[in-house]
């Protein structure tokens, strides 16, 4: 099972719901299975196994003290019993699901050949039964009601270690939970804490908020839990269980939520656009303007309407052409003669300064977007093999931090960046990607690289690099020796200077 099963994932939960009835438990699968299908929502119901000869002292078997043990052992079912509801569930599309409380529930779980294991709040720090659930290899989804960030920190690396597709789930354990307690910015918390895992919701509200469901989606839930039963004459649910009519409900706000908050990046609605565009303004000339004649701020002006294939005056950038520190630049001709009034066509600027100054700006939102802090004392480097007006294409933006006897740079490449192949007779390096994903060959072998993986350099191995989606990779080396870099491509400039500029406009 891949990990991406978490991904938009409703969890219901029967737990003792069924009230130690096979056959009222046959019920609510059929009666929420409907609804899932309905609905057209990627559904696990989620049973609970104890293995109560076991889980309950027997000293207390008899007790009324302690609350839960009557009602556990109220609502028995056998391991038989629950193969048949596992059946069920299958037979209705779902995906099959269980909490264990203790180890021997672990391994009925695997006799029963449930697909995924849920951890109870109450359980994330019971190690034996951790160690027991992770050694099943199952995908593992947790529970985080009542943890400090200490002890959300020891489980996360605990399966981290052992390599478990896991989820985490914020969770209040306070039944039914009140509005003032729901804490749903924690939701912000664990992504941050923890952006490599996916991040749910396991809610415990009154059925008929659809609210509280609709927020955490837009914080980025991705799963969803909610516990759910089936009244009759003789069972009455508890107050935070759905029936399915409001199990229905709840799909519909989550799904509208999740609607309502998709984003893809860059994407922008062609009736957007077209809305923008017709209250942006357009170059107009001033005067008249003869083909070949540069073009500057007081030959033009800027109105409105933004008539078709005009150019847009945010695309006219007269300061590109006066940086004093700004690269060699080409001027902004006229394309052919205007007369006083008429508007100037739309084309790029050819400039030079302009293509810098836009990837530096690329470079800083990838900095911004991987949360890189860089820090005041640093010197930028553009690194272009084959011209700088090919930058774009073809080289990196490094970052030098510090170069002695120890060298630390980070080298930024945007989307569809290459760095062409070389090596170093000088240098040892290690490059550590730390946000983005770069692809090396090395030695002629190629290897994805994700955040967090790092790849040793020796002296003497050829190396290019390259990104799909833009990186940020931490470079560890032996002092920085300024001509230690020899390209397998002639075309390549062997004098750095010529393929090497400094930034100091950053």
């Amino acid at each position: 099972m891949k990990e991406d099963v978490f991904d938009k994932l409703f969890v219901l939960d029967m737990a003792n719901n069924h009230q130690g009835s096979l056959e009222h438990g046959l019920n609510i699968i059929r009666a929420v299975g409907e609804k899932v299908r309905v609905q057209g929502v990627k559904a696990a119901l989620k049973f609970q196994y104890r293995d109560l000869e076991t889980f309950i002292h027997p000293d207390f078997r008899e007790s009324a003290v302690y609350k839960h043990i009557p009602r556990f052992l109220g609502t028995r079912l056998s391991g038989e019993d629950f193969q048949v509801l596992a059946r069920e569930v299958r037979a209705r599309g779902m995906i099959t699901m269980c909490t264990p409380f203790d180890e021997p529930s672990v391994d009925l779980i695997l006799e029963h050949g449930l697909e995924i294991i849920k951890i109870a709040s109450c359980s994330a720090q019971d190690w034996p039964l951790l160690e027991k659930i992770a050694s099943s290899g199952k995908p593992v989804i947790c529970s985080t009601g009542g943890l400090v960030t200490r002890e959300l920190d020891n489980l996360v690396s605990f399966f981290g270690h052992r390599n478990i597709p896991f989820a985490l789930m914020h969770c209040v354990s306070v039944y039914p939970t009140p509005l003032k307690d729901m804490s749903l910015d924690r939701i912000d918390f664990l992504r941050t804490r923890y952006p490599f895992l996916k991040i749910g919701f396991s809610t415990h509200e009154e059925p008929d908020n659809l609210e509280v469901v609709k927020m955490a989606v837009a914080k980025k839930a991705v799963i969803l839990e909610r516990h759910v039963g089936l009244e009759t004459e003789a069972v009455k649910l508890n107050a935070y269980s759905s029936r399915p009519e409001q199990l229905e409900k709840w799909f519909e706000a989550a799904k509208t939520a999740y609607v309502a908050c998709d984003f893809v990046k860059d994407e922008v609605l062609p009736e957007e656009r077209a809305a923008l565009d017709s209250l942006k303004r357009g170059v107009y000339a001033r005067r008249e303007l003869k083909k070949g004649q540069p073009i500057a701020r007081e030959d033009i002006f800027f109105a409105m309407p933004l008539q078709p294939g005009q150019m847009e005056s945010g695309k006219y950038k007269e300061g590109l052409l006066s940086y004093r520190k700004a690269p060699r630049h080409t001027v902004f001709l006229a394309d052919r003669d205007y007369k006083p009034n008429e508007p100037l066509r739309d084309r790029e600027m050819t400039d030079v300064s302009a293509v810098v100054f836009e990837l530096i700006h690329d470079v800083k939102g990838l900095l911004f977007e991987s949360r890189v802090a860089i820090g005041p004392e640093f010197k930028v480097e553009l690194s272009h093999h084959y011209g700088i007006e090919k930058i774009r294409d073809v080289g990196a933006v490094i970052i030098d931090v510090v170069n002695r006897e120890y060298c630390k740079k980070l080298l930024i490449q945007v989307p569809g960046q290459f760095h062409p192949e070389h090596y170093h007779k000088k240098k040892e390096e290690t490059f550590q990607v730390l946000y983005g994903e770069l692809i090396i060959h090395y030695n002629g072998r190629e290897k994805i690289l994700q955040a967090g993986d790092q790849i040793l350099v020796e002296r003497g191995a050829r190396h290019d690099f390259s990104t799909r989606t833009g990186v940020v990779v931490e470079e560890i080396s032996t002092t920085h020796v300024r001509d230690d870099s020899y390209y397998l491509d002639d075309k390549v400039a062997l004098d750095p200077a010529a393929r090497k500029t400094k930034f100091e406009l950053w």
